[in-house]
């Protein structure tokens, strides 16, 4: 007699945070018996977490559900989307389920509700470190949740709350488990990454019998002496943000820092709520290459933000000039649902904000060139993603998976994903760069 597992389908989309939530729902699915599939015709029930940041976000979605719905029928939606009230249930009144981000006991439930598990103990296997949808090398390492800003533009903290950190053993036991799973690199991830254990007043803990503080710095500190690469992603810049650049000098953590700037004229920054002060935000970058030089910094930005004039706009390409950054995301305006900056005047025409990001991004792309020219003879350590008919294919201390260049290696060594090798840089172009391994 044959026996029938439970099946889901799990579609994931969106952000890196919005990952980790997806990891956690399947590492307790496939801890239950439940086995995960590929498509919709091997799938019981299908579970889709979505992504409700900017409008093509929503489309996407908004896609997908009804994709699933048409090709299996019964569907779960979780995630950002969720959290706008009745928006997906008045689209799809056939779902089984809608649930906010974050929220795996919600979505058990439901699954439980309409799939009940296999009782089969021999089912109920998971890898150390949990299920993981990167690739084994790699993970993502999510410290907290929410957010306690109210930038105009942004409407995370009405989906996923204020700030919620995690507790600081948790996390590590988190990051030594991946680490001794076969993980080489922990991609450190929140919604605002240095506001890390502000909402617990940075309370005292313990971890493997020591003291240990719930607070940005001592976390950074502490993963560091793991043994892994650490790179920390969506740092709000605090002042106190200066105070881990000398963890990066010293090669205890990546040096690398992600700070979403997003523009540079005092204005367009304070209709944002954002910080407005892009010269002191120069002399901070000025600083931290000082302590660190091989400092990676990425940033993202936005354009065409409503009232941006021309002079603005400007202001902001020779705040790009000057500030030379490694690595640039930009995207014109785009006005969310609930987004409070939709109310202010004088919103910038389509085309015009399209034209604005081209010539940022031009302007970005020869500053980019122009640096990765200046590191043709280095010799750096790389990390290897795989290998394609070329060769083989892997990122340097300075590029994050998905979001930056890579580094493509001549030569057939016998390398594997995860290898950290070192390799001369001999070419590039605005951004990738070409290496062959150091004998």
């Amino acid at each position: 007699m044959s026996h029938s597992i439970p099946s889901i389908g799990f579609i994931s989309l969106g952000c890196p945070k919005a990952l980790v939530d997806s990891e956690q729902i399947i590492t307790r699915l496939r801890a239950e018996g439940y086995a995960i599939q590929p498509d919709y015709k091997s799938s019981d029930v299908v579970v889709i977490n979505t992504c409700a940041f900017i409008d093509d976000a929503v489309e996407e979605s908004m896609q997908a559900i009804s994709e699933a719905l048409n090709e299996n029928g019964k569907v779960i939606v979780t995630g950002c989307l969720g959290a706008k009230q009745g928006v997906v249930e008045k689209a799809f009144p056939d779902l089984l389920a809608v649930t906010g981000p974050h929220a795996a006991d919600e979505v058990m439930t439901a699954i439980h509700r309409h799939l009940p598990p296999d009782t089969d103990p021999k089912l109920s296997l998971i890898p150390p470190g949990g299920i993981k949808l990167t690739p084994r090398h790699y993970a993502y390492l999510k410290i907290s949740e929410g957010c306690n800003h109210r930038c105009t533009f942004c409407i995370i903290p009405s989906l996923r709350g204020d700030l919620v950190s995690r507790p600081v053993a948790a996390v590590m036991d988190e990051a030594e488990g991946l680490i001794s799973a076969g993980v080489r690199e922990l991609l450190v991830v929140s919604q605002d990454t240095s506001a890390y254990g502000l909402d617990t007043r940075y309370r005292n803990d313990f971890w493997h019998g020591k003291p240990l503080k719930t607070r940005f710095l001592e976390l950074s500190s502490a993963l560091g002496e793991l043994g892994a690469w650490v790179r920390l992603h969506y740092v709000y810049p605090y002042p106190h943000v200066d105070e881990v650049i000398p963890l990066m000098a010293d090669g205890t953590i990546l040096p690398y820092l992600d700070v979403p700037l997003q523009h540079a004229n005092y204005d367009i920054l304070k209709a944002m709520k954002r910080p407005a002060n892009a010269e002191n935000v120069l002399r901070r970058i000025e600083k931290w290459r000082d302590i660190c030089p091989d400092i990676t910094l990425r940033s993202t930005f936005i354009v065409g933000f409503p009232g941006e004039t021309e002079q603005q706009f400007e202001e902001l390409l020779g705040f790009l000039e000057t500030a030379r950054l490694d690595r640039v995301g930009a995207f014109a305006y785009s006005p969310v649902d609930g987004a409070t900056a939709n109310e202010l005047p004088n919103p910038v025409d389509e085309e015009i904000k399209q034209d604005r990001l081209q010539r940022f991004m031009q302007l970005q792309e020869e500053i980019s060139e122009q640096k990765l020219a200046e590191r043709v003879g280095n010799i750096e350590e790389i990390i290897i993603d795989g290998r394609d008919e070329e060769g083989i294919i892997g990122r340097s201390k300075g590029d994050a998976p998905e979001i930056d260049g890579m580094v493509f290696i001549e030569g057939n060594d016998d390398l594997k994903a995860g290898d950290i090798v070192r390799a001369k840089i001999t070419g590039h172009n605005a951004h990738d760069l070409w290496a062959e391994i150091e004998k």
